[in-house]
C-alpha cells in the first residue's frame, strides 16, 4: 500500500508561487522588473521622510515597509492577471479557460457545442441562474450561423429558457477576453438554482460538437485562477 505522503502531492510554497508569478509577468511585461522594487523603495522612503518630519523616522519607516510590500503585491497581481489574459487571448478555447473558475451555480461544458472547422469559430454553452449563455469565439463574421443552429437545438429541450449570446473578441459589439468573466457574472438571475440544474440536466443529453477541435490552450498555462478574477 502506498504511503499517504506519496499519494498526496506536495503543495508549492507561497514564495515559490509568488516568484513564478513575478518571472512570468516580467517576461511579458518588462515594466514589472523595475516597477515592483521601485514601489517598495518609494513608499518606504516616503514613510521615512514623514518620520524625519515627525522626529521618529524608525517608527514610520517600519510602518511604511509592510505597506509598500502590500502595494507592490497588489500591483504584481494586477499585472500578472493582465499578462495571463494576453497570453491566451488569441488561442482557441480561451473563453473556456477564463470561465472555468466560475463555480457558483454555473455549468460550462468542457467541449464546444458547435464548431466551424474552416474558420475555427467555436461556440461554448453555459447554464446558470440567468439562463443559457452561448459564448462565441468569433474569428470570422459568420458566428451567427453557429448561434442560429444552436438555438434551434435548444428550442427542443429548453424552449422557454432565456438565452444570452456573447461574442468574445476586440471588435465592435464583442467582449474582450479580460472582461468576459465579469460580463457573465453580472447577468441578472432569471431561474432558481434547481431550475438551472434541471436545464443543465436536459441539455447534457443533447451532447456537444463531434468535430475535431484544433489544439489551442494548454490548460496548465491558460487556467485563470479564481482569486485573480475577483
Amino acid at each position: 500500500m502506498a504511503k499517504n505522503s506519496e499519494a498526496t502531492p506536495k503543495k508549492t510554497p507561497w514564495y515559490k508561487l509568488l516568484w513564478q508569478a513575478y518571472t512570468f509577468t516580467k517576461s511579458r511585461d518588462k515594466v514589472v522588473g523595475w516597477l515592483v522594487p521601485v514601489t517598495v523603495v518609494a513608499v518606504t522612503g516616503i514613510g521615512v521622510g514623514v518620520g524625519f518630519l515627525l522626529h521618529n523616522p524608525w517608527f514610520w519607516g517600519f510602518l511604511a515597509f509592510p505597506i509598500s510590500l502590500i502595494l507592490a503585491l497588489l500591483l504584481l497581481t494586477r499585472r500578472f492577471s493582465k499578462a495571463q489574459y494576453a497570453e491566451i487571448e488569441d488561442q482557441i478555447g480561451a473563453s473556456r479557460a477564463v470561465l472555468q473558475p466560475l463555480k457558483r451555480g454555473w455549468y460550462f461544458g468542457e467541449e464546444p457545442v458547435a464548431v466551424d472547422p474552416k474558420t475555427q469559430d467555436l461556440l461554448f454553452r453555459g447554464v446558470g441562474r440567468p439562463g443559457i449563455v452561448l459564448i462565441g469565439e468569433a474569428r470570422s463574421g459568420r458566428i451567427q450561423k453557429l448561434v442560429a443552429e444552436e438555438k434551434r437545438r435548444l428550442s427542443r429541450a429548453a424552449k422557454d429558457v432565456p438565452i444570452t449570446v456573447i461574442e468574445v473578441g476586440n471588435r465592435d459589439g464583442q467582449v474582450p477576453i479580460a472582461k468576459l468573466a465579469n460580463t457573465v457574472r453580472k447577468l441578472k438571475p432569471k431561474l432558481t438554482r434547481n431550475e438551472a440544474a434541471e436545464v443543465e440536466r436536459r441539455l447534457s443529453a443533447l451532447g456537444g460538437a463531434k468535430l475535431p477541435v484544433p489544439k489551442g490552450v494548454d490548460p496548465m498555462r491558460a487556467r485563470i485562477s479564481r482569486r485573480d478574477m475577483r
